[in-house]
């Protein structure tokens, strides 16, 4: 099959929702531009801060929402499945999943003063319900920054080259935020002096490589991390960000050009198998792929921080459900990317174990930009790849220090991010997160499946209906608990205590938040 014709249908099916199906929802929230946003009504300076340019917070939440997600869950999920179902989640999960949850989370969070899901949880299911929540999150985030550090701390180690790039960006963004924000430099102007200065340091980082322990990578980015989490958010984490979204389009924009001009065929088998291995593709797959589809991660990033920059609601289809799309976009591109360097007979859960999802994505997109990037295209793939990385780790860590402050009471900010960065980097130093990491994996899916139920129990409060959300809440309950239950028995076979018990409590959280959202969605029909 022509790889074209896979990227029509794609694009095809984008545009309607955008057009027509994400209206819907704007119908369904009452969309108001005249209505003011808590960036204006909560104002701080800090956190509450207006977005100067929509564009600018586009960039800031699609880089953060990205993460590493959209590419390797795509990765793995083609090389055990197949490309036909990891497509038509990527798909159908965008438009009918993962946009609505993406547009609720900002839109209700708006609405309630930039709250985070878990307080809204809170004031419209139990306050049980918001705790649990809460150390839901905050666990799953804590591990989310240990792991991401260490990901893109061996990165670094193993690809020296990108490593002047990615932290030369930060001295590039705050004279960037210094520009937009202190001196009211034209927007445009400001994002041309990033984009000049981040072309420059990827030319330099290719004759600088820096060699460095992963130790004290670790040491350097959740430095880094600490500091972007209680500065301003308009002086370094959004324009960062904002710059990174650039370096993302190019990728994106250049992998297309590439499919444009080779036409290279799909030669990869469209279906594999039911069972890869162990895992069975429902639910399996459809917690692999993730961020490619659809993403609890992506909720806390909405009312975590977009919606304390958001200047007029009227950007927030743009910013949520645009964002989304643009995601289900780049893992088009990947499934693709994948799908025509293999062929029939070859060993895919070898090729999988042996280069690993990060190599083998390097090596699809450097054959299609082969005619456009010439031999760069895996240097390319790869500091694209730690831009999405680093974009999340930072938005991450300031969503944590919420969070924090939030279950724990505790008002200074530059405390409450030392309890963060400190758990995360004992936790990369000890290598736990290796045999954790894989019952989070379920859980990511599961805060997507709540978050929804939030938005349900939200509409139904404001007198509205929910089918819209409630659809898409019940299956992803059901596909997330679903691959916990399967992960659990799994571990219980091979005597993996810690694993064990550790979805097991996952399981009992969900459970019992599960319980009180349906129990008072039952009680507001039934008085309703």
């Amino acid at each position: 099959m022509n790889s074209l014709i896979i990227v029509t249908i794609a694009f095809v099916s984008f545009f309607w929702a955008y057009r027509f199906y994400a209206k819907k929802l704007e119908t369904l929230w009452q969309i108001d531009p005249k209505r003011p946003t808590p960036a204006y009504t909560k104002s701080d300076h800090v956190d509450y801060i207006p977005a100067r340019n929509w564009l600018v917070l586009f960039g800031h939440h699609f880089s953060s929402i990205a993460g590493a997600g959209p590419i390797i869950g795509p990765v793995i999920a083609v090389m055990l499945w197949g490309w036909l179902p990891a497509l038509l989640w990527v798909i159908i999960g965008s438009v009918f999943i993962g946009g609505v949850h993406d547009f609720g989370s900002l839109i209700i969070s708006v609405r309630e003063g930039g709250n985070s899901i878990a307080d809204i949880a809170g004031a419209v299911i139990s306050k049980r319900a918001k705790v649990i929540f809460s150390l839901f999150v905050w666990f799953t985030l804590i591990l989310v920054i240990s792991v991401f550090a260490y990901l893109c701390a061996d990165t670094f180690v193993k690809e020296p080259k990108i490593c002047l790039p990615s932290l030369g960006l930060i001295p590039v963004a705050l004279l960037v935020g210094y520009f937009l924000y202190a001196l009211r430099v034209n927007n445009v102007i400001a994002t041309i002096f990033g984009l000049v200065s981040l072309l420059g340091l990827i030319l330099a980082g290719m004759s600088i490589p820096i060699n460095l322990s992963i130790v004290l990578w670790l040491i350097i980015l959740l430095a880094y991390c600490y500091i972007a989490s209680i500065v301003p958010v308009n002086i370094l984490l959004q324009p960062r960000d904002y710059l990174s979204s650039f370096l993302l389009f190019f990728g994106i924009g250049v992998g297309y050009l590439g499919l444009v001009i080779s036409r290279p065929t799909i030669t990869m088998p469209y279906y594999i198998k039911w069972t890869a291995g162990d895992n069975y593709l429902w639910p399996m797959l459809f917690v692999t792929v993730a961020c490619g589809a659809v993403s609890g991660f992506h909720s806390l990033i909405a009312s975590g921080t977009t919606s304390r920059q958001i200047a007029n609601e009227g950007h927030a289809k743009r910013i949520s459900y645009g964002g989304m799309l643009t995601e289900g976009v780049l893992a088009v591109l990947v499934i693709i990317a994948i799908a025509i360097i293999f062929k029939p007979g070859d060993n895919f859960t070898s090729e999988l174990k042996n280069a690993g999802p990060i190599g083998i994505f390097s090596r699809g997109f450097g054959l299609i930009t082969k005619d456009v990037l010439g031999d760069y295209g895996p240097f390319i793939a790869v500091t694209i790849l730690n831009a999405f990385i680093l974009t999340t780790l930072d938005t991450a860590t300031r969503i944590s220090r919420y969070l924090t402050e939030e279950l724990f009471g505790i008002k200074n900010r530059y405390l409450s991010t030392l309890i963060i960065v400190s758990l995360s980097l004992a936790l990369a130093l000890s290598g736990q997160w290796n045999r954790i990491w894989p019952a989070f994996g379920a859980s990511n899916q599961l805060v997507a499946a709540l978050a929804l139920f939030v938005l349900g129990s939200w509409l139904i409060a404001k007198n509205k209906p929910a089918k819209i959300v409630l659809g898409p809440a019940f299956f992803m309950l059901v596909t997330a608990v679903g691959a916990l239950v399967f992960q659990a028995m799994q571990y219980a076979k091979q005597k993996d205590i810690l694993l064990f018990v550790i979805s097991i409590i996952l399981l009992s959280l969900a459970g019992f938040m599960s319980f009180d959202t349906i129990t008072k969605i039952l009680e507001r029909k039934k008085h309703g």
